[in-house]
C-alpha cells in the first residue's frame, strides 16, 4: 500500500506539472478507481507552497494569512508522515476545542476530512486519540496545558497557531518529547505574531519557513469574502498581519511596548491574589466587521501588583453569549466583581450579566463604569503601571497584546475592546476605580501618577 501511495504521488505531481489541455485529456481517460485515488492525492491538488519541502529540517514553519490553507497543510502533513511510518504523532492546538474542532474534525481541512476511506483513522475523543488501521496513533493536546507533554514521546508533531500559544513551555515540552524514530519533525502552522518563540523559530537554522498571503488561495475562497476583507483591511496594519502575514513591530505611537513593557514582566505563575475582577466592554455594534466584546480577567496580588489572568474576548457574540462568558469566567476564577462599561448599553449591560447569573444560580457583584474621558486618557495611567513593572501577564495573550502594541491614540480607527476591558480591570484593581489623567509631556514621555494604596 505504501509503494502504491508513493506511485500515486509521483503520478499526481507529474500530472500537476502538465499544461492544462494535456492534463484534461489525461484525466478524461482515468478509470473511476483511478479518479478516486487521484481525488485523495494531495500532491496533485496542493499549491507549490503547500507541499512538504525537501532537505534536512526539524521544523516546517508556515506563516500565512487567514484562508491561505494552513490547516489543510498541517492535516495533510500528518497523513503523509503516517504513510511514511510515523507511529506516535502529537497534535497541539491553541485550546482543547481548537485541537478537536479545527485540527481533527475541521469540515474541509481537518485530519478526518482529508483522510481517504481506505486509511481513515478512528477518532476516540474520550482518549484524546486518533488510531489508524496500521496501529499508528495521534494524541491531541492543548497548548494551554504544557504539562500534558511532559513524558509522552513522539516521532512527528503538528502545532497549530503556535504564535498564539499562551505558554512558551508548551513548545519546549513538545521538543523534549520528539525523540522517536530516525528523523522526528514538526509542522507549525500559524498567522504571524511577533512573539519570542516566533522570532526564535524564524532564526533557527533547522527551520524551513513558508510565507503566504490570503490571496494565494483565492480560487477556494468566496468572492464576497475576498471583496469584504479587501475593502475593510487592505492597506491597514491589521490587513498586513492577517492577510499578508507580515510580522509587525509595535505601532510607532502605541502606548505599550512589547520589549520594554510586556516581556520583562511576564510570569508563568502569580502570587496569592487579594482581589479578582472580570471586566467587560461590549461592542458598539454587533454587525461591525470587527465587533468584539472585550472580556478580561485580572487580579491584585498580595505584592501590590496586578496580574492579567485571562483574555476571554468574544467575536460577534450575542448578548447571551457574552453574558454567559462573563459569568463563567467569574465563577472559574472565583472573582469578586464584574466591572462593565455601560456607555453603549446602559443598564442593559448589567441586566444581561445578572440575568445570566441568575439562570446559572450564581451570585455576581456588578459595578457599572462610564467612560467620561477619551480612551487615551483612560489608558495612559495603565500603560504607566506597565512601564513601572507593576502589571504582569500570566502567560501570553497574543490578540490582547497585539491590540495593546498596535493601537495608536488619535490614529487607529477601530475601537480596541480588549484594551478597554483590560484598562477597566486594572483601573478597578490599582487605581481605586478612578481614572487618574496624566500629562503627556513629550512623545512617549509621560509618567503615570502613583496609584493610591488600597486596603
Amino acid at each position: 500500500m505504501l509503494a502504491q501511495a508513493s506511485s500515486n504521488a509521483s503520478l499526481a505531481l507529474s500530472l500537476a506539472s502538465l499544461p492544462e489541455p494535456r492534463r484534461r485529456a489525461i484525466l478524461a481517460q482515468l478509470t473511476p478507481a483511478e479518479a478516486e485515488a487521484l481525488e485523495w492525492e494531495w500532491g496533485f491538488w496542493a499549491r507549490p507552497k503547500q507541499r512538504t519541502p525537501e532537505g534536512d529540517w526539524n521544523t516546517w514553519l508556515i506563516v500565512a494569512g487567514r484562508g491561505f490553507g494552513k490547516t489543510r497543510v498541517g492535516a495533510e502533513g500528518v497523513l503523509e508522515a503516517q504513510r511514511r511510518g510515523a507511529m506516535n504523532i502529537a497534535l497541539i492546538g491553541e485550546t482543547v476545542a481548537d485541537t478537536r474542532k479545527v485540527m481533527v474534525e475541521g469540515k474541509l481541512s481537518g485530519i478526518l476530512a482529508c483522510s481517504p476511506p481506505w486509511n481513515r483513522p478512528k477518532y476516540l475523543p474520550s482518549q484524546r486519540l486518533l488510531r489508524w488501521p496500521n496501529g499508528a496513533i495521534a494524541t491531541t493536546y492543548s497548548a494551554e496545558e504544557p504539562d500534558q507533554l511532559r513524558g509522552p514521546q513522539h516521532d512527528f508533531a503538528w502545532g497549530d497557531e503556535v504564535a498564539k500559544w499562551r505558554y512558551r513551555d508548551t513548545w519546549d515540552q513538545l521538543q523534549f518529547g520528539l525523540r522517536l524514530g530516525s528523523n522526528p519533525r514538526t509542522i507549525a502552522t500559524t498567522t504571524p505574531r511577533p512573539t519570542p518563540l516566533m522570532k526564535e523559530l524564524l532564526a533557527d537554522k533547522g527551520t524551513v519557513v513558508t510565507r503566504g498571503s490570503t490571496y494565494e488561495n483565492r480560487a477556494n475562497l468566496a468572492p464576497k469574502f475576498l471583496a469584504k476583507i479587501r475593502q475593510k483591511y487592505e492597506g491597514t496594519r491589521l490587513g498586513r498581519q492577517e492577510l499578508h502575514a507580515e510580522i509587525l513591530d509595535d505601532a510607532p505611537g502605541a502606548l505599550w511596548r512589547r520589549v520594554e513593557m510586556l516581556e520583562p514582566h511576564r510570569v508563568s505563575k502569580h502570587p496569592q491574589l487579594k482581589r479578582i475582577v472580570v471586566a467587560v466592554d461590549p461592542s458598539v455594534s454587533s454587525t461591525s466587521a470587527t465587533a468584539e466584546t472585550g472580556i478580561v480577567v485580572a487580579g491584585l496580588g498580595d505584592d501590590g501588583h496586578a496580574y492579567v489572568l485571562e483574555d476571554g474576548t468574544l467575536e460577534h457574540p450575542t448578548p447571551n453569549e457574552w453574558g454567559s462568558q462573563v459569568v463563567s469566567l467569574f465563577s472559574k476564577h472565583e472573582a469578586d466583581r464584574v466591572v462593565g462599561e455601560v456607555n453603549n448599553g446602559g443598564d442593559l449591560v448589567e441586566s444581561n450579566v445578572l440575568t445570566v447569573a441568575r439562570d446559572k444560580k450564581i451570585t455576581v457583584a456588578f459595578k457599572q463604569v462610564r467612560a467620561s474621558r477619551g480612551k487615551a486618557v483612560r489608558a495612559e495611567p495603565i500603560a504607566g503601571l506597565y512601564e513601572q513593572g507593576r502589571v504582569h501577564h500570566v502567560g501570553y495573550f497574543p490578540m490582547l497584546e497585539d491590540e495593546l502594541c498596535g493601537w495608536e491614540p488619535g490614529v487607529s480607527e477601530e475601537s480596541p475592546n480588549r484594551l478597554d476591558a483590560l484598562v477597566w480591570a486594572i483601573t478597578e484593581l490599582m487605581l481605586g476605580g478612578e481614572v487618574i489623567p496624566n500629562a503627556y509631556s513629550q512623545a512617549r514621555g509621560y509618567r503615570a501618577g502613583m496609584p493610591r494604596a488600597r486596603d
